[in-house]
C-alpha cells in the first residue's frame, strides 16, 4: 500500500495542472492515466488567450510542441455570406494552435521529472473506497491511499461512476458534440489564418479551419445537442463540409489526412457537481463539465480548475476536506460566471439575425474588429462587467503569453 496527499485521475491539461500545482506545494501526487502517451485526443486545437497564459505559468515552452503555430490573423463569416477580417495584438502570443497529440505529450512530460510526481501510465482506475480520513485507489493489482483524488478523467468520469454518482438520465453526452479531421496540402492565406464560419444549419455552433503549420489544419464542425438530437445527425452536414464552395475556396487543392473523429464536449456549468465524497473527491476539467459553451473551448478551463483544485487542498490540509471543497467552489466560481453568460450569448448566435448582426457591429470598425476578436478569444473574461473584483489594471488590455 503506498502513501500520498493527493491521487490525480487522468494526465490531460486538468489532471498535469492539477498535479504540478500540488507538487510545487509541497504534495506527493501520484497521477495514473489509463493511456499511454503521446496519444491523440480529439480536440479543435485551439489554445485561447487564457489557455496560453496558464500553460506559460505552468513552465510549458512553445518549443516542446512540434507543430505549435501561433495566429495572428482571424476571419469570421457571418450566416449571410459577410467576411469579417481581424487581427490579434502582437504584445505576445493571443491564439495559437498545437494538436493534442503533441501538446498533451509536452505537459505530460512536464510531470514525468518533477519532484514529487509519480507517473503511472497505462493504469486505468479500477475502484474506489472512501474512509473517514483518506480516499484508497485501487489500480490493478496495486492500492494507494490518499488525503485527496481529484479526478481529470473526462466527461464520463469513471471516479464519478465508482462513487455511484453517475447521470441519473443515462448515458451523458455532453451539450456540444463535435467532428474534426486533418488536412494537407492547404496553400496561401488558409495556411496562416484562423478561419471560423458561422453557417446558418449549425448555428450557434460553427465550422473551423485552424492553421498547423505545414501546409496542415485542422478542419472541424460543432453542433450543440438539442433534445432528441442524435450524433448520427452530424453525418450529412460533415459530408458536405469540405465542398462547400466558399470552404473550399479558402482550403483550396487540400486532402484530407487520417480519418474522421468526433467527440462530446461538456459544457453544463453546475456547482454542485464539482465535489464528492463530502470534500475528499475534486472534479475538474470536463469531469466537471466547464468547457465554454459558447465556444466549446475548454483547455483553458481545464487547466484553471486543475490548479483551483490544487491550491484549495493545498490551503486546506488533509483534516479539513468541507474547508477545501468550500475553498474550491469560491475560487471555481469566475469559471461559472463566465459560462452562464456565454450561454445566454450563445442563445444570441443561435438565430441567423442575432449572428449576422453580431459580426456586422464587429466589423464597423478598427476598435471594434479588435476588441471582438480579443473578446472571441476569452482575452478577458465573459463576465468581466458582473465582476468588478476583475476590473484591475489593464482588466480589458492583458498583454498576451510568452512575450
Amino acid at each position: 500500500m503506498s502513501r500520498y496527499d493527493a491521487v490525480v485521475v487522468g494526465a490531460g491539461p486538468a489532471g498535469v495542472s492539477a498535479a504540478l500545482t500540488l507538487a510545487r506545494g509541497g504534495a506527493e501526487v501520484l497521477v495514473l492515466d489509463r493511456a499511454r502517451f503521446p496519444r491523440d485526443k480529439c480536440c479543435g486545437d485551439g489554445l485561447t488567450a487564457g489557455a496560453l497564459r496558464a500553460l506559460e505559468d505552468l513552465g510549458l515552452e512553445p518549443a516542446a510542441v512540434p507543430s505549435w503555430t501561433v495566429v495572428s490573423d482571424v476571419s469570421l463569416r457571418s450566416p449571410s455570406g459577410r467576411e469579417v477580417a481581424m487581427g490579434l495584438p502582437g504584445d505576445g502570443v493571443h491564439a495559437a494552435v498545437a494538436p493534442r497529440l503533441e501538446l498533451d505529450a509536452a505537459m505530460v512530460d512536464l510531470i514525468r521529472t518533477a519532484p514529487g510526481v509519480t507517473l503511472a501510465e497505462g493504469v486505468p482506475l479500477d475502484g474506489l473506497a472512501l474512509g473517514a480520513d483518506r480516499v484508497t485507489v485501487r489500480a490493478g493489482s496495486d492500492h494507494h491511499e490518499a488525503a485527496y483524488l481529484v479526478a481529470a478523467d473526462g466527461a464520463w468520469s469513471p471516479t464519478r461512476r465508482a462513487l455511484g454518482e453517475e447521470d441519473s438520465r443515462g448515458v451523458y453526452r455532453g451539450e456540444w458534440h463535435a467532428m474534426r479531421q486533418y488536412l494537407s496540402g492547404v496553400e496561401g492565406d488558409a495556411a496562416r489564418r484562423l478561419w471560423v464560419w458561422f453557417e446558418p444549419d449549425l448555428l450557434p455552433a460553427y465550422a473551423w479551419s485552424f492553421p498547423l503549420g505545414g501546409g496542415r489544419v485542422n478542419l472541424g464542425l460543432g453542433i450543440v445537442r438539442r433534445p432528441g438530437w442524435r450524433a448520427g445527425g452530424m453525418a450529412p452536414l460533415w459530408s458536405g463540409l469540405f465542398h462547400r464552395p466558399h470552404i473550399r475556396d479558402v482550403l483550396g487543392p487540400a486532402q484530407a489526412e487520417g480519418t474522421v473523429k468526433a467527440w462530446p464536449i461538456p459544457a453544463s456549468p453546475d456547482p454542485t457537481r464539482l465535489v464528492g465524497a463530502g470534500g475528499r473527491v475534486l472534479f475538474v476539467g470536463d469531469a466537471a463539465r466547464v468547457a465554454d459553451p459558447m465556444t466549446g473551448e475548454g483547455i483553458g478551463q481545464a487547466v484553471a480548475s486543475g490548479r483551483a483544485a490544487a491550491r484549495a487542498v493545498l490551503d486546506g490540509g488533509t483534516a479539513r476536506p468541507p474547508s477545501v471543497a468550500a475553498a474550491y467552489g469560491a475560487s471555481i466560481r469566475p469559471i461559472h460566471l463566465d459560462n452562464r453568460w456565454a450561454g445566454r450569448l450563445s442563445g444570441v448566435l443561435a438565430h441567423p439575425l442575432g449572428a449576422r448582426g453580431a459580426l456586422r457591429v464587429a466589423g464597423l470598425s478598427t476598435w471594434t474588429r479588435a476588441n471582438f476578436a480579443r473578446w472571441m478569444f476569452e482575452d478577458y473574461p465573459r463576465a468581466v462587467l458582473a465582476t468588478p473584483g476583475r476590473w484591475g489594471h489593464r482588466a480589458l488590455h492583458p498583454p498576451g503569453a510568452y512575450t
